[in-house]
């Protein structure tokens, strides 16, 4: 299959001239063959240092260390690329949208957002991904697969980053200088440090929303392609997300896992308990970057920036009236259809809004004229 030249090889089906330590991983670029298997647990591999590097997994070998951390790696390669967490090098640019990258890696994955690209496919149900590691991961639906364990407790993960942020658990070493709140792994951080700054630098290509990281403009983008792919097996609701999917369960289970320390009130998600303790502190971490109120939730701060802007995105389809909040859409819609939910608890009077049955209430029953 490979022709020496000189001190080189040429591969006899593309021509290309390699080194001879090149020559296994390149001949599995044609054939598919993995002729080094993994005497532990099967896995088969296309170069003998992958290998090597694999079997780092089971023995638990980190040789190489980064000198200014003290953080250890199982393979030669990924050191210098984590130092540039450190020296904040990015090197290598995209030359459609200009985003810098500390990895040649990550720039070829980041083109495939222009592109569309999804050349790594799962054999078993077909869906396809732009990244190898993505495919990885989600063979792990399949397999039940766990490989990746905490060294403090045991736990066992599919996902690497599941790990990452479960060892928040043991350890936060990275904190907010703004706030003090503390984070397991750098990237959240940095995320994190965005709810201070406003900054959103991933866009939705679609509708132009703007959001803080990639994983919740993926989330986003499902709201256009109606994608929800984790459902319910007591009810058989659909959402995009798992985590969704789960907190949703705790519906029929009635399960409130969180706890408030200072009030005791329970919650079925950490997302809510969390806005819940800053009626207790006062906290109001979103602010209007053109008239400096606060707000203790992104939701809100949304919602009043539209006094500003004058934006009504809700229309209704029956008479085409805008609005600018979805609940006085949803009321507006009532009067259309004669929907009465809202009934006073003195005379029973029904009305099909809120505002209107408090105006009631003034007006007939406390004297009071508007």
């Amino acid at each position: 299959m490979f022709l020496k030249v000189g001190k080189h090889y040429k591969c006899e089906i593309c021509g290309k001239i390699l080194t001879n330590c090149k020559l296994s991983l390149h001949k599995w670029t044609h054939t598919g063959e993995k002729e080094f298997k993994c005497e532990i647990c099967g896995k088969d591999f296309s170069a003998k240092a992958y290998l090597i590097v694999h079997e780092r997994s089971h023995t638990g070998e980190k040789p190489y260390h980064c000198e200014i951390c003290g953080k250890t790696f199982s393979a030669k390669a990924y050191l210098p690329l984590h130092k540039r967490t450190h020296t904040g090098e990015k090197p290598y640019h995209c030359e459609i949208c200009g985003k810098p990258f500390s990895a040649k890696s990550g720039l070829m994955a980041h083109k495939r957002t222009h592109t569309g690209e999804k050349p790594h496919h799962c054999e078993i149900c077909g869906k396809t991904f732009s990244r190898i590691g993505n495919l990885t991961r989600h063979k792990h639906t399949h397999t039940g697969e766990k490989p990746y364990k905490c060294d403090d407790c045991g736990k066992a993960f599919s996902y690497q980053s599941d790990l990452r942020y479960h060892e928040g658990v043991h350890s936060k070493p990275y904190d907010c200088e703004i706030c003090g709140k503390s984070y397991a792994v750098k990237s959240s951080l940095t995320v994190h440090k965005r709810t201070h700054t406003g900054e959103k630098p991933y866009h939705c290509e679609v509708c132009g929303k703007k959001c803080p990281s990639s994983g919740s403009l993926l989330r986003h983008k499902r709201v256009h392609t109606g994608e929800k792919r984790h459902r319910c097996e007591i009810c058989g609701k659909a959402f995009p997300e798992k985590y969704i999917l789960t907190i949703h369960k705790r519906i029929h289970t009635g399960e409130t896992p969180f706890h408030c320390e200072v009030c005791g009130k329970e919650f079925s998600d950490k997302g809510s308990l969390r806005v819940h303790k800053r009626i207790h502190t006062g906290e109001k971490p979103h602010c209007c970057e053109i008239c400096g109120q606060t707000f203790s939730q992104n939701g809100p701060l949304t919602r009043h920036k539209r006094t500003h802007t004058g934006e009504k995105p809700y229309t209704c389809e029956i008479c085409g009236k805008e609005f600018s909040h979805k609940n006085t859409l949803r009321e507006h819609t009532r009067i259309h259809f004669g929907e009465k939910q809202y009934s006073c608890d003195i005379c029973g009077k029904s009305f099909v809004c809120r505002g209107y049955l408090s105006k009631h209430k003034r007006k007939i029953h406390d004297g009071e004229k508007t």
